[in-house]
């Protein structure tokens, strides 16, 4: 019985679950070091494409920290497109505008890195494949949003006129006109 001990050892341990990607350590970007304005450029909604656009995955990197790094919002069916997407539970910032989307083990899942002008996703195979395009969508022109707080209802704000976002905000802005 001894004997058999070792194999049955060895059998589980190469059919146990399979290694996680590799990635190479980056150090979280300080936050605090870098402009505003360039960090609300990277909050917001993004999306994955494949390379005819047809497969499409819409997230939202939120500012609020959460387990194992900042909130994200994941569409629904995002999982039937690229099937990763439904383990993602979180996203870190790294060194060099690197995006790391973790799972609820804050293990990395996938990332996105910029070697050049756009995004290129890395990972496992199975997990990166069909990734074509990681893009950041444009807010709409001529609309501004005012977030008044916890309680308090959006405002959106259309170009050339005046809005009051009611009694509960007291806030309201005048725009110029559209040229």
């Amino acid at each position: 019985m001894r004997r058999g001990l070792p194999i049955v050892v060895l059998i589980a341990g190469l059919t146990g679950t399979a290694a996680a990607y590799d990635f190479e350590p980056v150090k979280p970007l300080d936050v605090k070091s870098v402009a505003p304005a360039l960090l609300n450029d990277i909050y917001g909604a993004w999306e994955i494409r494949d390379k005819s656009g047809k497969r499409r995955c819409r997230i939202d990197l939120k500012k609020e920290s959460g387990i194992g790094g900042y909130q994200i919002e994941v569409a629904p069916g995002c999982d039937k497109a690229f099937p990763a997407m439904a383990d993602i539970a979180a996203w870190r910032l790294l060194q060099g505008w690197t995006i790391d989307l973790v799972d609820p083990l804050r293990k990395t899942r996938l990332r996105f890195e910029t070697p050049d002008n756009r995004y290129v996703a890395f990972g496992e195979a199975k997990d990166i494949a069909g990734m074509d395009n990681f893009v950041k969508l444009k807010d709409k022109p001529g609309r501004e949003k005012n977030e008044t707080g916890p309680g308090h209802r959006v405002c959106v704000y259309r170009v050339g006129c005046w809005r009051c976002c009611g009694a509960d905000a007291g806030y309201s802005r005048r725009f110029p006109p559209r040229r």
